[in-house]
């Protein structure tokens, strides 16, 4: 199979994009080969048969220019080799861009896209797919005619639990994601100064991430702002994104991870944390499934301090042994439910699918 992907950033150093190269080598192994055309490009580190062609963003250019290169690549890739079919990743603007080229070149269309806001972009791009996947069935917003649910692809090798890393004496409540008011941080430091009245025991915070955009900076403030006036400064701490290899290290010390994301926003960052063994309690119902036995004890009411506090305070009063106990479980879980291989299984069985379609209409309504 010769495979066209779309991606937003291909870099393997990027904080919040990163896993996507690790999405495409399980791919590479799957296929001929694969050309990427990506918004943006940084480091790569991709096997031989993947070929990774940026429209320029990383370099600049306007938004014009950007179109322009789009369609040079897509010509010059069209041209140069048959392609059977296109996996659009989190990008229905280039599926939109693409469809009617692609149409002509009897390429069908797959696209993954796993977000709760609806545009008119991604009803156009609907339409022009064959099939949509995605990561849980609540992860995709729109009709759910042409869905299958295929997991997450975490890459269970690498978040993956490690005897020798023991949780500090003073427990950590980890919190991984941009700095954006989707995240809900304000929720979780309110849960904390409930938290700290009652608990005797000292504990610490630490939200990873940085802004996700300029509209963020103020967000970001405005929390610091919120640590300051609830006098939690010396609990609540902001790091730095961390490159995705750091990240596992940051799971396994601590002692509980949060995601506050409401339905919707499926964070791959808590199925990071459950990979490594770790309890991680969040606000979107779309987990259950992979919380399983523990569905009620981790997950809380979106927007909520009070429940949360009260599941943290649950979480931190088990013994370091059973919460590694719940943190096995929630590994098998996310192995089972949400590993690299079984994203890339999936994936691969929907493209053939799709591909076996190139003979009927991109916009028939039955997908």
């Amino acid at each position: 199979m010769r495979l066209l992907l779309f991606n937003l950033a291909t870099d393997a150093d990027d904080p919040i994009l990163g896993f996507t190269t690790r999405w495409l080598c399980a791919i590479a192994e799957r296929v001929a080969s694969i050309h990427v055309i990506t918004m943006r490009s940084g480091r790569l580190a991709v096997p031989d048969n993947v070929h990774v062609h940026s429209v320029g963003k990383e370099k600049g250019f306007s938004e014009p220019r950007r179109l322009v290169e789009f369609y040079k690549i897509l010509a010059r890739i069209l041209r140069e080799e048959e392609i059977d079919v296109c996996f659009s990743h989190m990008m229905p603007l280039f599926t939109v861009l693409a469809a009617p080229v692609l149409k002509l070149a009897h390429v069908p269309i797959l696209m993954w896209y796993a977000h709760p806001i609806i545009t008119w972009t991604l009803k156009i791009a609907h339409a022009c797919s064959v099939r949509i996947v995605s990561s849980f069935r609540t992860s995709y917003p729109y009709k759910h005619d042409k869905l299958s649910v295929i997991g997450h692809g975490i890459d269970t090798g690498i978040f993956s639990p490690d005897a020798d890393v023991k949780e500090p004496n003073l427990p950590t409540i980890l919190c991984v994601g941009r700095l954006s008011p989707s995240k809900d941080h304000p929720t979780l430091i309110k849960a904390v100064s409930l938290l700290r009245q009652r608990m005797s025991e000292p504990l610490q915070v630490v939200i990873i991430g940085g802004p996700g955009s300029s509209l963020d900076e103020s967000y970001a403030r405005s929390l610091r702002e919120q640590v300051k006036t609830l006098n939690l400064g010396g609990i609540v701490h902001f790091d730095p994104p961390t490159r995705l290899s750091d990240l596992p290290r940051r799971y396994r010390q601590c002692a509980v991870h949060v995601n506050l994301t409401s339905k919707g926003f499926v964070d791959k960052v808590a199925l990071e944390a459950m990979a490594c063994a770790r309890p991680s309690l969040v606000a979107n119902e779309g987990f259950r499934e992979t919380l399983g036995e523990f569905s009620e004890s981790l997950t809380f009411r979106f927007g909520d301090p009070e429940d949360l506090a009260g599941k943290l305070l649950k979480v931190l009063k088990l013994s370091s042994q059973d919460r590694e106990a719940m943190g096995r479980y929630l590994h098998r879980q996310v192995a089972e439910l949400h590993s690299l291989k079984h994203l890339s299984d999936g994936l691969i069985e929907q493209l053939n699918k799709v591909r076996q379609c190139q003979d009927r209409s991109i916009f028939s309504p039955n997908g």
